[in-house]
């Protein structure tokens, strides 16, 4: 069942939402015809990078869950194509400024833009997406630009803040879960929330589908936090520990350097140690022990239980929305959904 997509059968193992699949899987192709149309262009340049990370894959979570969000209302109706087209444009966009900003070497499989064709080509990939998204959701009206422009804005300074880091007087951990919050929750909930505004479904299920995307996106990051650790790079795709040897602090790491102890103090003075060699030249390989020890911490422990805290969050968020054998559905496949980003860490 839509494997190509990557729709995961447990989200769509209940009885309710065993129901959704082919409406999905439909939603979906016209999605993927969608953006194949708005990523051709008569410049071969254009055509070439704009492409890209499109065809390097994808599991299009953002446009099923605006597309599960829409059987609340009238369906996947071409409006609902439209929008999740246009956050999923946004996303892409974001992909290639954050493999700049990153220094990442690749994404999905594939080498990175900015390896292919350097970071100011990649850079301007990544805003002709932005100003396709926004040309797609000016023509849906002014609550489709709004929802466009907040969602963006909460990127980019989600995208700051983390570059700028901690400043006076902030706390460290509370810092960093906004910043999860902008630069993935945002654009999770935009999806949802779009599902819901352009089926028509009931203004009432808006905050609900909005909260839950936030606190999905979070709960999402978190994991990742604890799966970057993981000794096993077939599961990460990365070297572990990728984000940490390249200085950008995870929960894993902060609540270690939260701790007032004189083991937690020695391994964060390592891993700082070890931070600034790497940023000096030295093999990152020189980090090896110290995250091994941090995997192994019970600060990484807490990440995923914290991790599962915003999870039953999320869920809990679904309350409101209808019980009966279509919204049942929906609720139950997006409960499935929240409960599979857990199984990655297990």
């Amino acid at each position: 069942m839509a494997s190509r997509f990557g729709l995961s059968e447990r989200v769509f193992a209940g009885p309710g939402s065993k129901r959704l699949i082919a409406t999905i899987e439909e939603g979906l192709e016209s999605v993927e015809a969608r953006l194949g149309e708005e990523l051709r262009s008569t410049d071969a340049l254009v055509d070439a990078t704009s492409r890209y990370l499109y065809e390097a894959g994808g599991k299009r979570v953002r446009p099923m869950l605006a597309l599960l969000a829409a059987q609340l209302g009238d369906g996947a109706v071409a409006d609902v194509v439209d929008a999740a087209s246009a956050l999923e444009l946004t996303h892409l966009g974001s992909l290639y400024h954050d493999d700049v900003m990153d220094g990442a070497d690749r994404r999905r499989g594939v080498a990175s833009a900015h390896q292919v064709w350097g970071n100011s080509i990649a850079i301007l990939t990544g805003d002709l997406l932005f100003s396709r998204a926004s040309q797609i959701m000016a023509r849906l009206g002014d609550r489709a630009m709004a929802l466009q422009a907040d969602t963006f804005e909460r990127l980019v300074l989600g995208q700051m803040h983390e570059t700028l880091g901690v400043q006076a007087g902030d706390d460290p951990i509370e810092f960093y879960i906004q910043v999860l919050a902008d630069k993935t929750g945002s654009l999770i909930a935009a999806s949802v929330q779009a599902g819901a505004i352009f089926s028509n479904a009931d203004e009432r299920y808006r905050e609900p589908l909005r909260v839950y995307g936030e606190k999905v996106g979070v709960a999402f990051q978190l994991l990742d936090d604890v799966i970057d650790l993981s000794a096993d790079p077939a599961e990460t795709g990365k070297v572990p520990g990728t984000d940490l040897r390249a200085g950008v602090p995870t929960m894993p790491y902060l609540l270690l350097a939260a701790e007032d102890t004189d083991e937690a103090r020695a391994l964060t003075a390592r891993i700082d140690d070890g931070v600034e060699r790497i940023g000096e030249g030295e093999d990152p390989a020189i980090l090896d022990a110290p995250l091994a020890a941090l995997r192994d911490h019970p600060a990484t422990a807490r990440t995923r239980e914290l991790a599962l805290t915003w999870t039953r969050e999320a869920i809990d968020a679904l309350a409101p929305l209808p019980h009966g054998p279509l919204g049942g559905g929906v609720r139950e496949a997006l409960t499935r959904f929240a409960e599979s980003l857990v199984d990655r860490s297990s």
